[in-house]
C-alpha cells in the first residue's frame, strides 16, 4: 500500500508536469461547449455562407438536451477516445524507453501497485475530463434547448459513460505494458475500432459488450434501456477490465527487463 501511494504521487506529478491534468480536460471541455453552440446557430451560420437562393429558409428539427448529448457522445467515441489513448499510450512503455523505468526496476517494487497507481490516476483524469465535458454541455442545453434531461438520468448517463472510459483507459494502459508506444497506440485504437464496426454490423445479436455502453447510457436519456441487457454489459465489462489490468501487470513484470539503461 505504501508503495501504491508514493507511484500515485509520482503519476499525478508526472501528469501535471506533462500537461495533462490540463489539456485532456480541456480538449473534453472545448467540444462539449462546441456542440450545443453548433447545432443552436447551424441554421444562421449556414444562410450567412451557405449561398442558398434568396428567399430560401434553412430550418432542422427541434433538437432536445438529449438529441445534443447523443451528438456530443458520438464526438467523444472518435476524437475523445483518441484524446485518451494518445495521453496514455507511453504510461508504461514510455518509462521504458526513457530509461525512467530502469530507476524503478531495479528496487523490489510491486508491479501491481505500479501498474495500479496509473491506472487510478488515468481513470480519474479520463472520468473527470468526460463528466466536465459533458457539465459544460448542460450550461448551454439549459439555456439553448427547451427540453432538458432529467437530473436523475444524466447522472445514471454519466455513470456508465464513465465505465466506457474504465475499459478504454485500461484497454491503453494495458497495450502500454505490452508493447512500444506506437505499438500501444495501434494496438489500442484497433481493438476499439474494430469493436465498434463489429458493433455496427451485428449489434443487434451482440447486446453484451462494452461497445454498447454508449447506447445503453444515451437510453436513460429517451426513457431507459432494458435492465438485463444493461446489467450483462456491465458484468462482460467489468470482467473484461479484470483481465485486462491482470494482464498489464504480469507484462508490465515481463517486460522490466526491456527498460532502456
Amino acid at each position: 500500500m505504501n508503495q501504491y501511494r508514493l507511484f500515485l504521487g509520482k503519476e499525478w506529478r508526472e501528469q501535471a508536469r506533462s500537461f495533462k491534468l490540463f489539456w485532456v480536460p480541456l480538449v473534453f471541455i472545448f467540444f462539449g461547449a462546441l456542440e450545443p453552440l453548433t447545432y443552436h446557430f447551424l441554421p444562421q451560420i449556414l444562410e450567412s455562407v451557405g449561398n442558398l437562393p434568396e428567399g430560401s429558409e434553412f430550418t432542422l428539427p427541434e433538437m432536445t438536451g438529449a438529441d445534443v448529448y447523443a451528438s456530443l457522445t458520438g464526438q467523444y467515441q472518435t476524437v475523445g477516445l483518441l484524446v485518451l489513448v494518445l495521453a496514455f499510450m507511453g504510461s508504461l512503455s514510455g518509462e521504458r524507453k526513457s530509461g525512467t523505468g530502469t530507476l524503478l526496476y531495479v528496487r523490489p517494487i510491486s508491479y501491481a501497485a505500479y501498474y495500479l497507481s496509473k491506472w487510478t490516476s488515468a481513470v480519474l483524469l479520463g472520468a473527470a475530463s468526460l463528466w466536465l465535458g459533458y457539465g459544460m454541455a448542460a450550461t448551454y442545453i439549459v439555456q439553448l434547448y427547451d427540453q432538458v434531461p432529467d437530473l436523475r438520468d444524466v447522472v445514471l448517463f454519466l455513470l456508465v459513460m464513465a465505465v466506457w472510459i474504465v475499459f478504454v483507459v485500461t484497454l491503453t494502459l494495458t497495450a502500454s505494458a505490452s508493447l512500444p508506444t506506437g505499438g500501444a497506440a495501434g494496438a489500442a485504437l484497433g481493438i476499439l475500432f474494430i469493436g465498434m464496426m463489429i458493433d455496427g454490423l451485428v449489434g443487434t445479436y451482440w447486446t453484451w459488450s462494452p461497445w454498447k455502453l454508449q447506447s445503453y447510457g444515451l437510453a436513460y436519456l429517451t426513457g431507459g434501456p432494458d435492465t438485463g441487457d444493461l446489467a450483462g454489459a456491465l458484468i462482460v465489462t467489468a470482467v473484461l477490465t479484470a483481465l485486462l489490468a491482470l494482464f498489464g501487470i504480469l507484462q508490465a513484470r515481463r517486460n522490466a527487463a526491456k527498460a532502456k539503461v
